[in-house]
């Protein structure tokens, strides 16, 4: 998702690295749920009749060792 211009002006102002942004702040995102791929089309095209824009982020997956990786425009960032 297109990062809003606020937190561009906080990442400027505070001289945060882009990892530490994503780390501390929602970037932009308002909610997010957590669902199958199939319900979450669903939901998109609910929100569409109400003109609200909505989209698949991500994914989850199993592994041993929980963690996140974000790709965004500034990098992967590993969490």
């Amino acid at each position: 998702m297109p990062v809003p211009p606020l937190f561009r002006i906080i990442q400027e102002q505070a001289s945060y690295d882009w990892k530490e942004m994503y780390r501390v702040f929602n970037m932009g995102h308002r909610l997010e749920i957590y669902t199958t791929e199939e319900i979450a089309r669903q939901i998109i095209k609910l929100s569409q009749e109400f003109h609200i824009n909505a989209q698949i982020i991500g994914y989850c997956e199993s592994a041993s060792k929980a963690s996140l990786t974000i790709r965004s425009e500034f990098g992967d960032f590993d969490y």
